[in-house]
């Protein structure tokens, strides 16, 4: 069939929507059409078609993504189920939409460095008595917060250099290299005889997590199919919740065996053993190889992971965006137009989800569940560890249909809302039994909604609004942004308690949830559906010019 009859009878099988239905063409009753006769009404009706085509495409979304092409329709659950077709895979039919599996085992494959970043959190959660006593610092809580804390400033001379590593070697390679300082600290630490080796340990194993946390939300964003790329970016959220699930359910012999958190520690080595084993087979970004100049190599990645019909398209935009870098970029680009207001608004929000409290809710919650019988803190973190993981469960699949801004906004809400619920339970004479519910209740759903936007949409986002010139330093700056308020949070949490009481505490972290709300309500822009090459033409006018 000719192009245009063969266009005219895909836009004739397509249903209409309602009351934009154009009428059929009336054959006859008793005469059978002659092929060249529905030739001829598919041409009659393709004008009417056309004519009706954006507005039926403006029903599937309000706000499409600046692209000359129309957008596919978007699939109504995430990873789970979709119609099939579109940019980032399918069957083509009405079944499972299964697009992403090929990229599934290169994005897992990165993300168990989350994984190892949510047992690092962990593991120090139960048996930090045992080691204070063992190593001889036991009754100090300076020291034994400082072997906490260490961590953190590891975590932020890491986040520091990732943007240098990442440049210079890739991602994969990087991500290889970086498992030395993780399984070495993690080796230190299980045979730490002395305070000053545990010290070590933990502070190798903090650069390693602080480079990796900046790493693989970027790889994952750079990898994965526009489609998809939301939903497989919670992935991130998913590893660090079953991280600190995993160190919490292995931590439960400490309370019986003094000498178990040697064994917790030495069990940090086997994801990183695996991780440096598993990116040698891991694909590399192509956004990176472009970048380099491996144009040939960066098409054999799209080709074998996105869907045949995008490769052309996405290595046109790759290679203009890759044509308007043609220098390294310098730290010292992020004080200047445009790049400083990117990197104000990246950092920013990782300074309000700092400051709306996820920490310190975190912390005081094993005193919130011991108020209502619940004594083991292990056990009290274990509960609030499978709440985040349902959260950021329920994430994946909201991602890339309800959109990044949409949840950012609604999980701000609900914190704001969770904390209020806390402070109304705390302040008001309540009945003892309630006011304990309460607490409960509003501590659950804060790390419920957190996890449904404040934590895996933060370190989606950022890549995204990033440009590619840019995007590992940015990345690294927000991270060194986030490291800092941990540790002052973590550092006044327990002051500002006891100063002011836990309401006032709270109600504080509610205020900043609410503002933090209103500023993605302002300054984020929506990237559902949309390439990373895409969004940066259209936030940079020297791009997009270029490009026409």
């Amino acid at each position: 069939m000719p192009p245009p009859l063969a266009a005219a009878a895909a836009l004739l099988v397509v249903p209409a929507s309602p009351g934009l239905r154009s009428p059929r063409p009336r054959l006859g009753p008793s005469r059978r059409a002659s092929p060249a006769a529905v030739r001829a009404a598919a041409l009659r009706a393709l004008p009417r078609r056309l004519e009706l085509w954006p507005q039926r495409l403006a029903t599937v979304d309000s706000t499409p993504p600046p692209s000359t092409a129309p957008p596919a329709p978007e699939s109504s659950s995430g990873l789970d189920a979709g119609s099939g077709g579109g940019d980032g895979g399918g069957d083509g039919g009405g079944g499972a939409d299964l697009g992403w599996l090929k990229v599934f085992p290169h994005v897992l494959t990165a993300s168990m460095a989350n994984f190892l970043f949510g047992y690092h959190i962990g593991v120090m959660n139960g048996p930090i008595e045992d080691i204070a006593r063992e190593l001889g610092f036991q009754g100090n809580p300076f020291l034994q917060g400082l072997v906490v804390s260490i961590f953190i400033v590891g975590a932020f001379f890491g986040s520091l250099s990732s943007s240098a590593l990442v440049d210079k070697f890739g991602c994969t390679r990087t991500l290889q290299i970086d498992t030395i300082p993780l399984i070495i600290g993690a080796l230190l630490s299980a045979q730490a005889d002395s305070l000053d080796e545990m010290l070590l340990g933990r502070f190798l194993v903090g650069i390693g997590i602080g480079v990796n946390t900046v790493l693989v939300p970027l790889y994952i964003s750079e990898v994965a199919p526009t489609k998809y790329r939301g939903s497989l970016g919670t992935l991130c959220q998913i590893g660090t919740c079953l991280g600190i699930i995993a160190s919490l359910s292995l931590g439960i012999p400490s309370e019986s065996d003094p000498h178990w958190w040697r064994t917790m520690l030495y069990a940090a080595c086997v994801p990183g053993v695996l991780i440096a084993a598993g990116m040698q087979f891991a694909v590399e970004s192509p956004r990176w190889l472009a970048k380099v100049g491996r144009f040939d190599d960066a098409r054999k990645v799209v080709e074998s992971l996105w869907e045949p019909s995008e490769v052309d398209k996405s290595m046109e935009e790759i290679k203009a965006v890759v044509a308007n870098d043609d220098s390294q970029s310098s730290w010292s680009e992020l004080l200047v137009e445009p790049h400083n207001r990117v990197a104000l608004v990246r950092g920013s929000l990782f300074f309000l989800q700092q400051f709306a409290g996820i920490n310190g809710v975190l912390y005081f919650s094993s005193l919130t569940f011991r108020d209502v019988g619940i004594a083991s803190g292990a056990l009290a973190s274990l509960y609030v560890g499978i709440t985040n993981f349902g959260g950021a469960l329920v994430a994946s699949n909201l991602m890339d249909t309800q959109g990044r801004k949409k949840l950012l906004i609604g999980s701000y809400l609900g914190m704001a809302f969770a904390m209020f619920l806390i402070v109304y339970g705390i302040s008001f004479p309540l009945d003892e039994g309630v006011a304990h519910s309460l607490s409960i209740t509003g501590t659950l759903l804060y790390i419920f909604t957190f996890a449904l936007g404040a934590g895996p949409v933060t370190g989606i986002i950022i890549p995204e609004l990033s440009s590619a010139r840019t995007r590992s330093k940015v990345m690294g700056f927000s991270f060194t942004v986030h490291w800092i308020c941990n540790f002052l949070v973590g550092l006044y949490f327990l002051e500002l308690v006891n100063k002011f009481g836990v309401a006032a505490v709270y109600a504080g972290f509610g205020g900043v949830s609410l503002l933090t709300a209103l500023f993605a309500y302002n300054f984020i822009v929506e990237t559902k559906g949309r390439s990373l090459e895409e969004i940066e033409m259209s936030l940079s006018p020297a791009t997009s010019g270029k490009r026409e």
